[in-house]
């Protein structure tokens, strides 16, 4: 087994009044660094505690997301996000809409993501699918086959699993898969994970990180 197993089944802290601008955010009892902390809220939706993803701010050169929200944990080798996300609203800004989960984070210019939308990748090839940055713009490294995942308003369940030994991650959505929602990628090993969007506003609850290993620790098989 990967030594150093580390799970997070957290309550979320609630803060009575709006946070104060700075670098970070707290939710589901950890710390989540952020590119500007007023960008986003922790509050009580439907009588779950949620952290609200406000402002959508895209990234032009190069293109790849920067408003995430990225969990204060160890490098994790091997890793499971569980989470219920709700995109934005339609109605708001009448557009297609996303919402991601980035894993193997090591820097600014290094990770990967998950990228979950109501378009599908046949369609549009920068929308749902797997998508690795490496010091330039983000670049697709999963099958384009596969249905839209968010194409209603409502909470949907998501499982991102993730092992780095052998840099295979794959993606549930109210418990399905498909090739878009599969990748391999071997050039980045262990890393933080994180929530956010690429263009758009959206709301996570019930979120559970569950990790082990990372650099430096022997290999074993995943702890998840």
């Amino acid at each position: 087994m990967v030594s150093h197993k580390r799970t997070f089944l957290l309550p979320l802290i609630i803060f009575p009044v709006a946070l104060r601008a700075s670098d970070s955010v707290a939710a589901f009892g950890l710390r989540w660094q952020v590119p500007v902390s007023a960008d986003w809220k922790v509050e009580e939706v439907d009588g779950f505690p949620t952290l609200s993803l406000l402002v959508p701010k895209p990234s032009m050169q190069p293109r790849k997301p920067t408003q995430f929200a990225l969990a204060d944990t160890p490098d994790y080798l091997t890793v499971m996000i569980e989470a219920e996300v709700k995109k934005e609203l339609k109605a708001l800004r009448n557009r297609k809409n996303s919402l991601i989960l980035v894993y193997a984070y090591r820097d600014a210019e290094h990770f990967n993501y998950a990228h979950l939308s109501d378009d599908t990748g046949s369609a549009s090839p920068q929308h749902n699918g797997i998508f690795h940055v490496y010091g330039g713009d983000r670049v697709r490294i999963s099958s384009t086959e596969g249905p839209a995942t968010l194409t209603e308003e409502k909470w949907y369940k998501v499982r991102l699993i993730y092992d780095g030994r052998y840099g295979k991650v794959e993606v549930f959505v109210d418990g399905k898969t498909s090739p878009s929602l599969r990748a391999v990628d071997m050039s980045l090993s262990a890393g933080k994970v994180g929530l956010g969007s690429f263009f758009d506003t959206g709301q996570f609850r019930k979120v559970k990180i569950h990790g082990g290993g990372g650099a430096g620790h022997a290999a074993g098989k995943p702890a998840l």
